[in-house]
């Protein structure tokens, strides 16, 4: 699975495609095959391997107080960790595994979203610029959780979003 290229113009490291792919690949409501799950935590691994220097770097241009920072500073270390974790047993286990990873995608673009003070439409994955009035949305997982949760430009909520393949 290969997320869409961000459009570098409103959204330089495709936080939208990112928080997509991890929302679809949590609320999936039957077990993928090995190989996609495979390809999915390739996609994590890579979209981490991207967020985790930028996030330590909006992190490091506040004050050392800073509330917002220490907290994704922490969401840094826990990702980390993840990234460590060795391939678990059987398919189900290793679904947990890979859905560990893409919760720490959805919090590092999150802090993205707060360290930059930038919001991304989850339906066209253009920044919601100043002045234009963003509607929230949340989804609901199978589970009960919230599966996905962010901004929509008002003219985007009535868009059908597909997610994954």
């Amino acid at each position: 699975m290969t997320t869409t290229p961000p459009d570098t113009a409103t959204d330089p490291v495709g936080i939208g495609s990112m928080r997509a792919a991890a929302s679809w690949f949590i609320d999936r409501p039957t077990l993928p095959r090995h190989g996609e799950v495979t390809r999915f935590e390739q996609d994590f691994h890579q979209h981490l391997h991207r967020l985790l220097p930028l996030i330590e770097q909006l992190a490091a241009q506040r004050d050392s107080d800073d509330i917002p920072s220490e907290e994704a500073l922490a969401s840094v270390g826990e990702a980390r960790r993840r990234l460590r974790e060795p391939e678990a047993a059987g398919l189900s286990g290793e679904v947990a595994r890979v859905k560990g990873v893409a919760r720490s995608v959805l919090a590092l673009c999150d802090h993205y979203d707060t360290l930059t003070a930038l919001t991304v439409c989850l339906a066209c994955d253009r920044a919601i610029e100043d002045g234009q009035e963003p509607v929230p949305y949340d989804q609901t997982s199978r589970s009960g959780g919230v599966a996905c949760s962010g901004r929509m430009h008002a003219d985007c909520v009535n868009r059908v979003v597909r997610t994954g393949g």
